[in-house]
């Protein structure tokens, strides 16, 4: 059985969330996502307008997505990739080279993100500078 692992805030999601999910699936038999707490982000400098709970939820819903852990700082992937017994990481290819040092532990693969569409495009076509922006 081939286990597969990606990371992210997944706030807001988009139809290029979903292809990164389908494809990292595709690569294996399971697929786990580490999801950012909010804690995390707000280390990151990163602020979601859904919270932790809420995404949570959305990605178990979503076929693709077998575990859901919290991922709290950035130190925790090998930890992760060892007591999940992980074969394949993967990250989109804006991350490319940053987390080669994974290769020690299981393979790492960089997908192409899917063109013209983000969550910082999202909210820059919205007009949206912070989360009381939505509030209004």
């Amino acid at each position: 059985m081939t286990k597969v692992i990606t990371y992210g805030t997944f706030d807001l999601l988009h139809k290029g969330h979903v292809r990164l999910l389908k494809r990292a699936r595709e690569l294996g038999d399971s697929l786990t996502v580490g999801l950012s707490t909010d804690e995390f982000n707000a280390v990151k400098g990163k602020r979601a307008y859904n919270s932790y709970e809420d995404r949570k939820y959305i990605l178990d819903a979503i076929r693709y997505v077998d575990e859901v852990i919290p991922e709290k700082g950035w130190n925790q992937k090998i930890s992760d990739i060892k007591n999940h017994n992980i074969d394949i990481f993967v990250m989109g290819d804006d991350w490319k080279g940053k987390f080669d040092f994974l290769k020690d532990y299981c393979k790492v693969i960089y997908l192409p993100r899917t063109q013209g569409i983000s969550t910082s495009k999202i909210k820059s076509d919205l007009g949206v500078t912070s989360k009381s922006d939505w509030e209004e």
